[in-house]
């Protein structure tokens, strides 16, 4: 069945490195893609942890769509999202990765400087 809900999405060989690029420097979306990735789940978009309004983060959502890095599908009234991890590990291997890699080693540097009581700038 097909549900005139679900937004488009790019094809895999629309997918472009300067969208998707330009996707990413942002941290909300970073956020969003990283909670994504660390999930064996798909994630509605209330589920996320995010310091943003609802308005802010359907706009984060929509760029990471459009970029081809998100696919969102509804079941119900909930609209999921899933990470385009294979399809996009296939136009540019390892950049995923690598973003999640950074993420992580930059949460990790902020814990260890809050921990030894650094001040936050």
């Amino acid at each position: 069945m097909n549900d005139a809900r679900i937004p488009p999405h790019p094809e895999l060989g629309d997918i472009a490195l300067q969208q998707v690029l330009e996707a990413i420097v942002d941290p909300v979306r970073r956020s969003i893609v990283t909670q994504l990735a660390r999930s064996t789940d798909d994630i509605k978009c209330g589920g996320f942890d995010l310091a943003v309004s609802t308005s802010t983060a359907t706009h984060h959502f929509k760029v990471l769509r459009e970029a081809g890095l998100i696919r969102q599908y509804y079941l119900g009234t909930s609209r999921l999202n899933t990470l385009r991890r294979e399809e996009v590990d296939r136009v540019f291997p390892g950049l995923l990765d690598s973003v999640v890699a950074a993420e992580s080693r930059q949460e990790t540097r902020k814990t260890a400087g809050v921990s030894r009581g650094a001040v936050r700038p």
